[in-house]
């Protein structure tokens, strides 16, 4: 392949995959792009990346592969307790403010795992919020989550982690709230059990979409590690669309390196990664 049309080519999947999913792919990452794209490449029989790109471009495939690219180019870390100190926030402040508000009737919480992957952050929430119930506290709590990725949105229904996975859950909680896999093939592997999974429900979302089909009123919304993929433009695009699905009051809780990527005029610094809408 000629090298003007490679770099054409390279130039357009790299506006495609910023324009469809927010994610900006550096020229110096093609390397990391390739290996991701290796198992489509080898699928359509292309002569290496380029082969595949044109393949897209040129002959055609590019609405048949992009939802498979998009999955494969997703980035999905993700860890049950991961950045703990944001349910601790949610368990000491969020939740008591919740009751005390809503007293003497007991509130419904709204919370949106907005980047939810296969789910760990949505049912580390629901966890630590059941413990909140246990320990007297009374509310209702509803937990939706979303991700771009449907393999991961598949994942997440199932409900079903590896023991490695789970094991930052403490020993007390996961013995409480997983199954252990029975049958052969789930061995070494544990279920949400249906108490939690009753309260999750999961959804296909494009956080680069317009809209959001997700209610306003919303009491927090976990968006963490996914604005630091994001060029400036589209990390504020997306933060003032969230603002808006937040109720008065209501909490935006991003990653602890991303802190500095909220800047929004209805947005007041609760503490390091947590901001409250005013």
């Amino acid at each position: 392949m000629n090298q003007p049309l490679r770099h054409a080519h390279d130039q357009m999947f790299s506006d495609l995959i910023r324009t469809r999913t927010g994610i900006q792919l550096p020229v110096h990452r093609r390397q990391m792009i390739e290996s991701r794209l290796r198992p489509r490449i080898l699928a359509v029989g292309a002569k290496g990346f380029d082969g595949y790109l044109a393949q897209l471009f040129d002959n055609g495939l590019l609405e048949e592969e992009l939802p498979l690219v998009i999955d494969l180019l997703t980035t999905n870390k993700t860890d049950f307790y991961r950045e703990a100190t944001h349910f601790d926030v949610l368990v000491r402040e969020i939740v008591p403010e919740a009751i005390r508000r809503s007293a003497p009737i007991p509130p419904r919480l709204k919370i949106w795992s907005a980047a939810s992957s296969e789910g760990a952050e949505a049912y580390t929430i629901a966890i630590v919020l059941a413990e909140c119930l246990r320990a007297g506290k009374n509310f209702f709590y509803a937990i939706l989550g979303t991700d771009i990725s449907q393999r991961m949105l598949e994942r997440a229904q199932r409900a079903i982690y590896t023991k490695e996975q789970l094991s930052p859950i403490p020993a007390e909680l996961r013995a409480r709230y997983t199954m252990q896999g029975r049958a052969p093939a789930h061995a070494g592997t544990a279920r949400m059990v249906p108490e939690l999974r009753d309260r999750v429900q999961f959804m296909h979302l494009n956080l680069m979409d317009r809209t959001y089909p997700v209610d306003r009123d919303v009491d927090v919304i976990f968006l963490r590690n996914v604005l630091i993929y994001f060029g400036a433009e589209d990390q504020a695009s997306v933060v003032s669309r969230l603002v808006g699905h937040l109720r008065p009051g209501g909490y935006l809780i991003v990653g602890h390196s991303e802190s500095m990527v909220v800047s929004h005029p209805q947005m007041k610094q609760h503490s390091p990664s947590i901001f409250r809408k005013t």
